[in-house]
């Protein structure tokens, strides 16, 4: 059967129905999502801490003077809307007139809605539609109703939807570009798993998006088309997918993909990674300090922060129940009680050089090497708050700039290491998102003998199919 492509209205325009999803902090940039707007399709360009250059060219550094978290804070909402508008101004150029222009935030980022009012105020005309997942986005409407913008609430599932649609969505059905079902087990980055889904056990995305479509018909908006974003590589295998009447208008998302592109930001030694990953080399995990699960590649990164989350015993204070051995830890060598097997435990990580007992908001500790506990400690303190909240930092995004919870060093600083990946070419010690298609890379003969393909030619070869 010869595979075909129905372009499709989105934001008021017909263009193809290939989506870039949107990677954060100066992963999808200007340059990308303008060459995949100008390929037909819709390029999605990261509002979360995006790049911005002075007067030369050369890029900002972005370096906090802040003595205080809520000034560091203030300091990251302008580089974020300073580099939004730049990243707009470049897409729009780089398109051509050709294709949709998306932003994607994080609703849980700090200062989301600032950032988003911002970047929309200086960017008028440049931005077709606005992008949003990771926590519940329920007034994503009503701002971009104020810009004439199309929006596109990410969820993972039709409870989720239900949900936005009573609380806010169903003033702004106009404007409701799509919605996208970002699948928590297949799709990169942060994803949206409910306390009451197994991460181990994956349910078949059709039968997910079919009960999408079937709450959007309930609530009135049975033709606003639904993207498929997570675990698709080539499109001949979602052929059952196009043109069904159980899941109507569709259109589908790349996340990974654009990734290894030569228009891709990404440093060399990451898009070398992506061609040599093996399956199961992407990792979901919930070492990130949102709260949320994500999936990323495997590597020491990732690898050390399992170790600290392993190297954890409970502990309590005074003596209770089995707690019974004393433990003598932290420069004062202050008494806590653990059980007398844990006891051993403790003696043999402390032998081997996890020297550092770190409390944790569960009453346990975590055992690490002093270097390591210095580096958890001022990654803290120099906390920015770059999420609304933050159980690393015990950073939130209220009065009293505190979640009230004792900060968790099981966690990281996610600001500093996607920083760090974006901008160097450190892919060892830095987190990298990835869907968990990735390991595709090696097996797809598209990028045999290493080839990297322009934003177009990857465009081309989706839109055939593979």
């Amino acid at each position: 059967m010869t595979f075909r492509l129905p372009t499709l209205v989105l934001s008021g325009k017909e263009v193809l129905p290939l989506i870039e999803g949107g990677k954060g902090i100066s992963v999808s940039n200007g340059q990308s999502t303008g060459a995949w707007a100008a390929a037909g399709g819709i390029g999605t360009f990261s509002g979360v801490n995006a790049d911005s250059f002075d007067a030369n060219g050369q890029l900002t550094d972005q370096i906090y003077h802040g003595k205080t978290r809520r000034e560091r804070h203030e300091e990251l909402l302008a580089f974020s809307i300073r580099g939004g508008i730049t990243q707009a101004q470049i897409a729009h150029e780089v398109a051509g007139g050709n294709g949709l222009i998306n932003m994607n935030i994080l609703w849980e980022m700090g200062g989301a809605e600032r950032v988003l009012e911002g970047v929309l105020e200086g960017a008028k005309g440049m931005i077709n539609g606005v992008t949003c997942g990771a926590g519940m986005p329920y007034r994503i409407a009503e701002i971009c109703s104020r810009f004439g913008v199309y929006y596109y609430p990410i969820v993972s599932s039709a409870r989720a939807f239900r949900a936005l649609w009573k609380r806010a969505y169903h003033k702004f059905k106009d404007l409701m570009g799509a919605v996208v079902y970002e699948d928590p087990w297949l799709a990169g980055g942060h994803n949206g798993l409910s306390n009451s889904e197994d991460p181990l056990r994956p349910q078949d995305p059709y039968e997910r998006v079919r009960e999408l479509r079937a709450m959007m018909r309930e609530c009135g908006v049975p033709d606003a088309p639904i993207v498929m974003a997570g675990g698709v590589w080539w499109l001949k295998e979602w052929q059952d997918w196009i043109d069904n009447p159980e899941i109507g208008p569709i259109a589908f998302q790349f996340g990974t993909r654009p990734l290894l592109t030569q228009e891709s930001p990404i440093s060399d030694a990451w898009k070398h990674k992506l061609l040599n990953l093996k399956p199961g080399d992407v990792y979901l995990n919930k070492f990130s300090p949102t709260g949320f699960y994500s999936s990323a590649v495997v590597n020491p990164f990732l690898q050390e922060l399992q170790g600290r989350s392993d190297r954890q015993i409970a502990f309590s204070h005074p003596a209770v129940g089995e707690h019974t051995a004393e433990l003598p830890i932290g420069p004062r060598q202050r008494i806590v009680y653990v059980t007398p097997s844990d006891l051993e435990r403790a003696k043999g990580w402390m032998t081997a050089g996890y020297t550092a007992a770190m409390r944790t908001p569960e009453n346990t500790l975590i055992f690490v090497e002093p270097e390591r506990e210095n580096e958890i400690l001022t990654d803290q303190i120099n906390c920015m708050g770059c999420l609304s909240q933050c159980s690393f930092s015990n950073w939130a995004q209220n009065e009293s700039g505190t979640t009230g919870l004792k900060a968790d060093p099981r966690s990281f600083c996610i600001q500093k290491t996607l920083q760090s990946i974006s901008h160097s070419d450190d892919v060892e010690h830095q987190l990298m998102f990835a869907g968990h298609n990735a390991y595709r890379f090696g097996q797809d003969p598209f990028y045999s003998n290493g080839f990297v393909p322009t934003v177009k030619q990857l465009v081309d070869r989706i839109a055939s199919g593979e």
